[in-house]
């Protein structure tokens, strides 16, 4: 048998049971303690804040903090706190980040 051969058959078993092998164990998981549940809650908004805050402070590879787009992503955070609708939020930051950019 060829060495590559060899290696994806390997591979594709060690996949196969490392799945296999949660769905084994899942039902133990099916509980999680509080403390890691509210661990859990807050990694969503930091992925998120970790993805957007650089595209704002950075854009274009250096620090610029007189930019329409952190000017614009301020405001509609503002906006989304105040009023938790996604849609006005929308409307808000990108119509100012349009309206910022034309001028």
């Amino acid at each position: 048998m060829n060495r590559i051969w060899l290696v994806i058959l390997v591979s594709g078993a060690g996949t196969y049971a490392m799945r296999a092998s949660f769905l084994a164990v899942a039902h133990r998981m099916a509980t999680v303690p509080p403390g890691v549940s509210r661990l859990l809650r807050q990694i969503p908004p930091a992925a998120l804040a970790a993805i957007i805050l650089p595209a704002l402070v950075r854009p274009k590879g250096h620090l610029d903090l007189f930019q329409p787009q952190l000017l614009a992503g301020f405001v509609a955070a503002i906006v989304a706190w105040r009023t938790r609708n996604v849609g006005l939020t929308l409307i808000v930051g990108m119509g100012l980040l349009a309206g910022l950019q034309a001028v």
